[in-house]
């Protein structure tokens, strides 16, 4: 099965049959150069990071990203690695298959719809991964069917653990680990207190 660890705030690793991925590579610490899939949400600066991209890029590194990191991203690897995607989409990249949802917030400035920002339901050894991005609980989202969500808990920019705890009650995955607090905003209290909200789901905290 595949392996997720959340590394920092909403960076994320997994390691699947379909290659090695990242999720918004933000304050990598080592210069690995393994990966073979990075998939961008937003181009927030701890979302979509050069400088972080060039410690773990190699020459068939593809990334998947939106619009507003389009340019950035053809710089790093070309533009033939890159695939630019928006809301409400289904594509095929290299081995994987995905989902793109929408991520916004409805009454905050940070993450205006009209950005056409996601997040993510990729297809990883026959289970479905849904890494929101930062987002809202938005009510299109609670739909959503996945065996693994990654939902921001932090608040400000994004939902709150209370928030973030009612979406995942209606979605019902197997599993959800929360993300995007402990650095910047939220901490483990939110952590905490989302675990407890949550019913009959696995939480796993590993931030």
């Amino acid at each position: 099965m595949s392996q997720i660890t959340v590394l920092k705030h909403s960076s994320i690793h997994i390691q699947a049959k379909e290659g090695t991925i990242y999720i918004d590579p933000y304050q990598i610490e080592e210069a690995s150069h393994d990966a073979e899939y990075i998939f961008i949400t937003h181009s927030h600066y701890d979302h979509f990071s050069p400088e972080d991209i060039e410690k773990i890029k190699k020459p068939e590194t593809k990334i998947i990203t939106v619009a507003s990191s389009e340019e950035e991203a053809e710089k790093i690897v070309g533009k033939d690695q890159v695939t630019v995607v928006k809301p409400n989409q289904e594509k095929t990249v290299g081995t994987i298959s995905f989902q793109t949802v929408p991520a916004y917030n409805r009454m905050k400035p940070f993450h205006p719809k009209k950005n056409e920002w996601v997040g993510y339901i990729l297809e990883l050894e026959g289970k479905h991964i849904y890494i929101a991005g930062d987002t809202d609980a938005l009510p299109e989202l609670a739909g959503i069917s996945c065996n693994i969500a990654l939902v921001p808990i932090g608040g400000t920019y994004t939902m709150t653990a209370k928030e973030a705890a009612k979406l995942i009650n209606q979605m019902q995955p197997k599993k959800v680990i929360p993300t995007h607090y402990g650095l910047i905003v939220g901490n483990a209290k939110d952590a905490k207190e989302f675990q407890k909200l949550v019913q009959n789901i696995e939480v796993e905290i590993q931030i």
